[in-house]
């Protein structure tokens, strides 16, 4: 039986083994998917070790920049991105094991993203620097939208947040959460936005699909804004990642 997998810490919450166990069961694969909640990028080799019939593995918070040195090779969009969230198991005869790292997150944003965009939606505040927040930018760059990253403590490049001022507000008018904040069970916690600006020409996308309705886009609706969830983004890059582990 092949094993497949998801990498990261802490994965309570996460959506990837019941759909990937359920597709192997309606589509009679003889496979099954499980969770390694490893607390140190450190145990990844273990896990290979442990787990000869590894065919792929997703990589999830807070691994998706820290595997990269485990792995043999990128392909081309992963390598730009600058971060990895499928690792594709080359496993031939004789052959030395092969690891390679690509990036179905990109193809998952933007699939989502993309029908909800208006011409007006030509600047993005991204919030949060972590793995995710790269694919993100790559697929913005992709759709013609120039972003700026927000960071809680001062970095270069970077807006904080205490930086929004009603003028930023107006002009970036698509806010994409990369954060875990309002994450469960943190259902009453949100970025610290100055909502009151947002406007129904605002476009509030989050990484975050449990709860299915962040505080996030709570007060964003309540401005007259747009909102969307993870949830697709995440069954698109799924769909993305089994292509890339058969193809």
């Amino acid at each position: 039986m092949k094993k497949y997998g998801l990498i990261g810490f802490p994965l309570g919450h996460s959506f990837s083994r019941n759909y990937f166990n359920n597709k192997f069961a309606d589509e009679k694969i003889d496979a099954e998917y499980v969770n390694f909640e490893i607390p140190s990028i450190q145990d990844f080799r273990r896990v290979i070790e442990e787990n000869p019939n590894i065919y792929g593995l997703n990589v999830t918070i807070p691994y998706k920049q820290q595997v990269i040195p485990y792995l043999d090779e990128l392909d081309a969009d992963a390598e730009e991105i600058g971060a990895v969230n499928v690792i594709k198991f080359i496993r031939e005869a004789g052959q030395k094991l092969k690891l390679v790292g690509y990036n179905s997150d990109v193809v998952g944003f933007m699939g989502s993203i993309k029908p909800l965009l208006k011409p007006y939606h030509r600047k993005a505040l991204i919030l949060g620097t972590g793995g995710a927040s790269k694919a993100i930018v790559y697929g913005l760059r992709k759709l013609g939208i120039s972003s700026v990253f927000v960071s809680r403590t001062k970095k270069e490049g970077m807006l904080t947040y205490d930086e929004l001022t009603p003028e930023i507000m107006q002009e970036f008018t698509v806010i994409i959460n990369c954060t875990p904040v309002g994450m469960f069970p943190h259902t009453d916690a949100c970025p610290a936005l100055p909502y009151e600006c947002l406007t129904g020409k605002h476009l509030l996308f989050d990484l975050i699909y449990n709860p299915e309705e962040t505080l996030f886009m709570k007060k964003g609706a309540a401005q007259g804004a747009i909102t969307k969830n993870g949830l697709e983004m995440l069954l698109l890059q799924a769909i993305g990642a089994w292509s890339i582990w058969n193809k």
